[in-house]
């Protein structure tokens, strides 16, 4: 915890009293700042007094005598309709904004760096990746933002301190100062309308990730899709801007087609990387992942070879096609993070000879998008409550139903060993919770039961943890 100097004496309205909230207040107060905390949630507002937090009815409060609203993300700003909170910030003609754009300005003013990442899909793992290779080239790295830590969690802003942060859209939406030395957006596909109303709005706000950046900072921005490819179009701020593809070589931008990253400016090639040979980044979106955290540091002056050799070494997100343990040339994949067909259809592109563990609560269409890839499964092991559901989309591969993980990890395992170089993979295309809490715990009890199998070998044990929801 260290304080928001910035607001030295301002006062301060904070709405939303979770633990970044509660984190916002304690470094405003510390930084000298009136502040008036409040929740929609009786509970929330009983557990934050108890704990000595200045808590205001804000319904009460006289909005024009604040000087600034500082909004929880996920509180609407916008759609369906802007909060309570936001109209009487507005009729007041206040700032809203939210702790990332407090963070941010604590971290300009000390002269540290940020890297900023947003996107559809890809940004915790490219967010990970990223200070990872930072820190493996002896950066002084801080990760955190929508990704396990708050912002005011971190260490205090000193100069030259790089900041990689995960930021969602609704963090962008509080953010109208938004300026990263090196900005990031993975890709766009429709998300969050009920939020932002239209993909239209959607892409707007991902956009602003670029608007206020200027000479001497980096965009890097995927052109995959359409919407991102219209906002690579529109920068024109003074930035270095670095396309980034996997689907076509560029000859001025980062690509990896085939899975070789290849870094070219006007047709000369800067540098080359086999991302092929990284254990954690299989597949065309990982390498989407590792094209942008290659772009950040060399934009941060990160030599290739480092970047390189510490890309080697990412253990991967947990959950996230992690590779967790090998029985000989058999590796063991978490990716108990695919709770529908479309992720899980990224694990089994990644992977031929898969002994795949699948099955949960089933989305509408359960797997049936997936039948293009029955070819690359040796067997299937079924478990949870869509096991029927899904033995009769496999009828065309080889299944069991197995019902519980623990059975199915067994018996993956020991019919694996007649295909040397195949691959026991949890993914299960479905929500857990009809046996687990939520998808972690469903992946640490693969962990957990791989562990148990005679002659494995674990790998990992410092696990890079998940994103915050």
């Amino acid at each position: 915890m260290f304080p928001a100097a910035s607001f030295k004496d301002k006062r301060v309205a904070v709405f939303g009293l979770a633990r970044s909230g509660t984190a916002m207040i304690e470094a405003l107060r510390l930084g000298g700042a009136h502040v008036f905390a409040w929740d929609d949630s009786e509970p929330a507002v009983e557990k934050a007094k108890a704990a000595g937090l200045p808590i205001a009815n804000l319904h009460e409060l006289d909005f024009s005598t604040l000087d600034a609203l500082v909004l929880s993300p996920g509180v609407p700003l916008t759609h369906p309709e802007p909060h309570w909170t936001v109209k009487k910030a507005r009729h007041a003609k206040i700032e809203i904004i939210g702790d990332t754009e407090i963070f941010a300005r604590e971290a300009k003013r000390a002269g540290a760096k940020t890297v900023a990442i947003t996107g559809t899909n890809g940004k915790s793992t490219t967010t990970a990746l990223t200070g990872h290779v930072l820190k493996a080239a002896g950066r002084d790295v801080d990760v955190g933002g929508n990704i396990g830590t708050a912002v005011f969690l971190m260490r205090q802003p000193v100069k030259d301190r790089i900041y990689v942060l995960e930021l969602s859209s609704f963090q962008i939406d509080l953010m109208p100062g938004l300026s990263p030395d090196v900005g990031i957006l993975t890709n766009l596909t429709p998300d969050h309308l009920d939020r932002h109303g239209s993909m239209e709005h959607y892409a707007d706000v991902k956009a602003r990730m670029f608007a206020q950046q200027t000479t001497g900072q980096t965009a890097l921005c995927g052109v995959d899709d359409d919407w991102s490819h219209a906002i690579a179009e529109k920068i024109s701020t003074g930035a270095d801007v670095r396309r980034v593809s996997v689907l076509h070589p560029l000859e001025d931008g980062i690509s990896a087609p085939d899975g070789i990253l290849r870094d070219r400016r006007n047709g000369s090639e800067a540098a080359r990387i086999d991302l092929r040979a990284m254990p954690s980044l299989k597949g065309a979106h990982n390498w989407q992942n590792a094209c942008m955290a290659y772009g950040a540091a060399a934009a941060l002056g990160v030599p290739v070879s480092a970047i390189e050799a510490a890309m080697k070494s990412f253990p991967g997100l947990a959950h996230r096609m992690q590779e967790v343990a090998r029985l000989g040339s058999v590796a063991f994949i978490n990716d108990s993070k695919a709770t529908n067909a479309d992720a899980a259809e990224k694990a089994l592109s990644s992977f031929e000879n898969i002994y795949w563990i699948a099955g949960g609560i089933a989305k509408a269409g359960g797997i049936e998008p997936l039948r293009p890839l029955f070819p690359r499964i040796a067997r299937a092991y079924l478990i949870g409550q869509s096991a029927g559901e899904f033995a009769q989309t496999l009828n065309t591969v080889p299944h069991t139903v197995c019902r519980t993980l623990d059975y199915a990890v067994r018996l993956a395992a020991s019919d694996s060993k007649v295909r040397p170089g195949s691959v026991v993979l949890l993914s299960p295309a479905c929500a857990s919770f009809d046996q687990y809490p939520n998808f972690e715990v469903r992946g640490d009890a693969f962990v957990k039961a791989v562990s148990a199998l005679p002659g494995i070998t674990m790998k990992h044990e410092d696990q890079t943890h998940a994103a915050r929801p």
